[in-house]
């Protein structure tokens, strides 16, 4: 996807969480959250800030898993997953970052 299209792609799937949640747009850690919850399979709940740290966490392995940089180790006995780098993500600007993971939570979103 060209950056363009990442980014029309991505103001889409805002607007329709939006919608589904009854919510402003969520920006993307909101998204990761979301991500993080899903991920986990407990369910909508409350959680701490640790907790919530660690689902956006859940949420980048989960995605950069997706091209090669993270793999799955297993749950805790918590059931929370855990995650082992495989290879090192390269250094990527700020704008490459953001633009990388939009396109990353499009992908998981199964967003067109």
């Amino acid at each position: 996807m060209t950056p363009n299209e990442v980014n029309i792609k991505w103001a889409r799937l805002q607007e329709k969480i939006a919608r589904d949640f009854d919510s402003e747009k969520p920006d993307i850690k909101v998204m990761l959250f979301l991500i993080g919850v899903q991920e986990l399979g407990k369910g909508p709940r409350k959680f701490s800030k640790r907790q919530k740290e660690e689902l956006m966490h859940i949420a980048n392995c989960r995605l950069f898993s997706e091209l090669g940089f993270y793999e799955l180790d297993g749950l805790d006995q918590d059931g929370w997953p855990h995650w082992n780098l495989v290879k090192p993500i390269p250094n990527y600007t700020l704008p490459e970052q953001e633009l990388l993971i939009k396109s990353l939570i499009i992908s998981y979103f199964d967003f067109a």
